[in-house]
């Protein structure tokens, strides 16, 4: 289990994402990083790396840029960026907490295996520290409610870090697109199902050849109660742990009489 953190002033925290060094995202997830701890320092990738996934770079070199003080990118992607994050720029200390975001864009159900974000966290806690993946959701054609993440991520990550978690698991934290004033609560909720890409458009470029086009996810899709979809539709933040160890149980035992 990783050691609960019931002060964070003088933690190392290192902040990551995916959508890039220059995101508004993370931007807010750094404000809310320095209101925890004076020790923050920033690596994420040089681009936006949305939907990479947990991909890592291994047949070309990676690039480090220094941005400013305690500020860097990297020419990679999100697992990358944490890597080099914690093997490299913080070699010498370790963060003792990675978190990662605020994503633009909520990473709800199957969201989670594509998402940069969620893959970001994941990569820490595989090296052995704890991490939280934050994301906002949004609406199409409406502006993007940083003040929601920005007020209610702090006491979030101070309450989860204090009780410690599993060290297999990372938290997934979805805000939901409303006014700060208006969320219902915060609710842990297990992760939802649904499919991105169930629209897939066939067009033609200019020079009359075919292309496709794939699409998001249906936009009233809900979940069943007790889901990341069903608790932020409804206008709670979710609370989701998600464990990087994919065996399931069962089917191991079904299946060990069979090789026995």
């Amino acid at each position: 289990m990783f050691a609960p953190l019931p002060d964070l002033s003088d933690v190392r925290i290192l902040v990551a994402n995916d959508d890039g060094i220059t995101a508004p995202g993370i931007k807010v997830l750094e404000r809310v990083a320095r209101s925890l701890s004076k020790d923050v320092w920033v690596v994420a990738p040089e681009n936006e790396q949305s939907a990479a996934g947990h991909s890592l770079t291994l047949r070309r070199p990676l690039r480090v840029r220094q941005v400013s003080r305690r500020r860097f990118a990297v020419d990679g992607t999100p697992t990358d960026a944490v890597l080099l994050g914690i093997n490299h720029v913080l070699k010498g200390r370790r963060p003792a907490l990675v978190l990662s975001g605020i994503n633009r864009g909520g990473n709800l159900g199957e969201d989670i295996t594509y998402s940069g974000t969620v893959a970001a966290a994941m990569e820490a806690v595989i090296l052995g520290i704890p991490a939280i993946a934050l994301s906002q959701q949004v609406t199409p054609d409406h502006p993007v409610k940083w003040g929601t993440a920005e007020h209610w991520a702090p006491d979030i990550i101070r309450k989860v870090t204090a009780a410690g978690w599993g060290r297999d698991v990372l938290i997934n934290v979805n805000f939901p697109d409303i006014l700060h004033t208006h969320v219902t609560g915060i609710e842990v909720a297990r992760q939802g199902k649904r499919k991105i890409g169930d629209e897939v458009s066939e067009r033609t470029d200019p020079r009359g050849e075919p292309y496709i086009w794939i699409g998001g996810q249906r936009a009233d899709e809900r979940g069943p109660p007790g889901t990341d979809l069903e608790t932020v539709r409804r206008g709670a933040i979710a609370v989701t742990p998600l464990c990087i160890d994919l065996t399931d149980r069962d089917a191991m035992r079904a299946l060990e009489p069979v090789f026995a």
